[in-house]
């Protein structure tokens, strides 16, 4: 199975990563949790290209194809094969965020944007999608927070930096294609308390993991 975590900066999805981990771990379902850009020893490096606030005069072009090519080691080195060892897999960020901060936010061409993904992924596409979704000034309230008080890196903050106008372009987007994809999205009220979201994750895995079960019985009556 292979879950992703999407939202925008400050939505709790780091959060709630080792909640997501421990009720799958024990329901039987191995995992490993990974991110992007920076999931491999390649996308850390770029990784520190894309997020540094030094680079503030970074092309989108240039942006959109350094994450394209952090996804296309990512898939090859972590994704693919942990999916191939029966493991789930739990990515911080996949594809929706480049449709949604290069495409929605940067306003390059879609087109372009869905050719790379063509490319990149094939025909891989997240079995789950956790949205993350909550007002702008919270969520930024909350990333300024963190890095004020040093849980996270003043070297990641380039998009922090960007206009609030910005920001509320990543939201419509991803609540477009939440609209556009309601079988794999599923929204989260990530204004809520940590306890709150956490128990709406588990209500949907649970349901999920019941789902894809019943789906797994099928194909196996149908195979004798």
């Amino acid at each position: 199975m292979f879950i992703t975590l999407e939202g925008i900066e400050g939505s709790g999805k780091t959060t709630q990563l080792h909640h997501i981990v421990n009720f799958l771990q024990k329901n039987g379902h191995p995992c490993i949790t990974t991110r992007e850009p920076g999931g491999t020893e390649i996308g850390r490096q770029i990784r520190t290209i894309l997020l540094n606030p030094e680079n503030n005069d970074l092309d989108p072009l240039a942006e959109l194809l350094l994450y394209s090519a952090d996804r296309a080691q990512h898939i090859k080195s972590i994704i693919k094969p942990n999916l191939l060892a029966g493991k789930t897999v739990i990515c911080d960020r996949f594809f929706d965020a480049t449709t949604v901060y290069q495409g929605f936010a940067r306003g390059l061409d879609m087109k372009l944007i869905h050719t790379l993904h063509q490319i990149v992924l094939g025909s891989m596409k997240p079995d789950l999608t956790l949205l993350f979704d909550l007002p702008v000034e919270i969520g930024l309230g909350r990333a300024w927070e963190s890095l004020g008080n040093g849980s996270r890196s003043t070297h990641e903050s380039r998009f922090e930096k960007e206009s609030l106008i910005f920001h509320e372009k990543i939201r419509a987007g991803y609540l477009t294609l939440a609209r556009q994809e309601p079988d794999r999205f599923q929204i989260i009220n990530a204004a809520n308390d940590e306890k709150k979201v956490r128990e709406e994750i588990i209500h949907i895995l649970t349901h999920n993991l019941k789902k894809n079960l019943k789906h797994h019985d099928v194909n196996v009556s149908q195979d004798i």
